[in-house]
């Protein structure tokens, strides 16, 4: 039984050179995504050929990677895939948000640029980290940031399915929060190469200046139901949608219970559209008897559609 549907779209950390090419290539839908893009920030040379190096970079990465989500939404639509719930991990949101009718794709596109220009400068480069701990409960990794954190800044920043939370903050209290989870029996305790501490408080003043931001945009009723990163569930108001995106830059990526809440609602069918399979990945170790698909090129959209026709 395929269940109800709910496409969701990765964020930071899924991208590589030559995302969404090949369906440029092939798909006027998803042409059109990349020449919308293009006039506003040169993205489709940087999505389909890189270099890797320059994709990295949080003022690249979180814009390119908004475009390649949706250039293959919009092929996964024109074939009549209609979701019945849409979410998204971090700047997948904003994906969601526009696949859901509430913003429109180049004011999207415009507010991520300006987000994570904020998100970049927040905090001086190599001031912040993250990293992932693989093992503990939820609870345990509270416990040892708080403990840490009475010397130096650090909290849990994104819930990703059971047995891994990340977390954020100054390098040093990174650097501990790493050696006690070790410690305490964390399975695996991963560094994560990014700019910055992101989706925790030391990100306040992006999301302070992110919100007057987002006041200048027009926020929509969603056309379909959105799940929030900030409250694992759906917000159908304009206005506290905007101010949840505020709020998310600096506040923890509730992945794993925006999954089970979906899982409650009905979903049995997972389409991770955009590059990777991510959160394929973390949806495998949160629920069982889904049916996990995803969309990033000819070969796996042929796949998901094959798969869609056959269960039903």
């Amino acid at each position: 039984m395929v269940g109800k549907i709910a496409v969701v779209f990765p964020g930071q950390g899924s991208q590589y050179p030559g995302m969404g090419k090949e369906l440029a290539e092939k798909y006027t839908v998803a042409k059109q995504v990349f020449t919308e893009a293009d006039a506003i920030k040169p993205l489709s040379g940087l999505c389909f050929e890189g270099p890797e190096e320059e994709l990295r970079k949080t003022v690249n990465t979180q814009p390119a990677l908004l475009t390649a989500n949706m250039a293959c939404f919009q092929v996964l639509r024109s074939r009549g895939i209609q979701p019945d719930f849409l979410a998204g991990h971090s700047l997948g949101e904003y994906c969601a948000l526009v696949a859901a009718g509430v913003l429109d794709f180049t004011d999207a596109l415009k507010l991520v640029i300006v987000r994570s220009r904020l998100m970049e400068e927040a905090v001086p480069q190599g001031v912040g980290g993250m990293a992932a701990i693989l093992g503990l409960s939820p609870e345990t990794v509270a416990d040892i940031c708080r403990e840490v954190a009475l010397s130096s800044w650090v909290e849990p920043a994104n819930y990703n399915c059971p047995g891994q939370v990340v977390i954020a903050g100054y390098r040093e209290g990174v650097a501990q929060a790493m050696e006690l989870a070790k410690n305490r029996g964390a399975r695996r305790v991963i560094p994560l190469n990014v700019s910055g501490p992101f989706h925790s408080r030391l990100m306040e003043p992006a999301g302070i200046a992110l919100a007057q931001e987002l006041e200048k945009v027009s926020f929509q009723p969603p056309e379909l139901p959105v799940v929030a990163n900030v409250t694992a569930t759906i917000e159908d108001n304009p206005e506290a949608i905007a101010a949840n995106l505020a709020q998310q830059v600096q506040n923890p990526v509730r992945w794993e219970e925006s999954v089970m809440f979906l899982y409650e609602q009905g979903v049995r069918t997972f389409i991770e559209v955009g590059p990777g399979k991510v959160l394929t990945g973390l949806i495998k170790k949160t629920v069982k008897d889904v049916l996990l698909l995803n969309v990033e090129d000819e070969d796996s959209l042929q796949a998901t559609i094959h798969k869609l026709e056959e269960v039903n």
